[in-house]
């Protein structure tokens, strides 16, 4: 078990926490900023795990399955949260979900096909946008710059979230039509 592995585990442990303190008592900022403390270090793991395993070379097959997973689940899981808080829409939610599971899918067959589709720029940005817009959406600053910042954070993020499903599969199109 390899830094970059434990990192990853370590990042899925921190979920449950994470979820607990900021919907135990939404109003509490305390918790609040508890959780937006561990949101943010397990953002860091999933940067720092993938740096350490490239620069070290210890890229493992769990690495490849469970960093992307761990990354999903925490997401995802601020994001439900974000939901039930009533600081985002589930439309939004639904549609970020959504792109998940078919690059999800689509990695599947490609993977069942011997072919290894890298992550794109566009699945990047779509996840820094997305972390900072939740880091944005907890911190529940109530001054209208940020209301304003989050707003506009929620909508990057969605639209990265559409421009890189489009990219992916306009990319791989080829990884479908093996499966005909």
């Amino acid at each position: 078990m390899n830094l970059p592995n434990k990192l990853t585990i370590f990042r899925v442990i921190l979920i449950p926490f994470f979820v607990v303190l900021l919907l135990l008592d939404p109003s509490n900022q305390m918790y609040r900023y508890i959780s937006l403390a561990i949101f943010i270090v397990a953002s860091l793991t999933d940067m720092l795990d993938g740096k350490i395993a490239r620069k070290y070379n210890l890229v493992t097959n769990f690495g490849k399955f469970m960093d992307p997973l761990a990354d999903k689940l925490l997401v995802c899981s601020a994001m439900i949260c974000l939901v039930e808080t009533k600081q985002l829409a589930a439309w939004i939610v639904i549609v970020i979900i959504a792109r998940e599971f078919i690059i999800s899918g689509f990695r599947l067959i490609a993977s069942d096909n011997g072919i290894v589709i890298a992550a794109s720029y566009w699945g990047k940005f779509k996840t820094v946008f997305q972390m900072l817009m939740i880091i944005v959406l907890i911190a529940n600053i109530n001054r209208p710059v940020f209301i304003v910042l989050g707003t506009i954070l929620t909508y990057v993020a969605l639209a990265l979230t559409i421009i890189s499903l489009v990219d992916y599969i306009v990319k791989n199109k080829d990884v479908l039509k093996e499966q005909k």
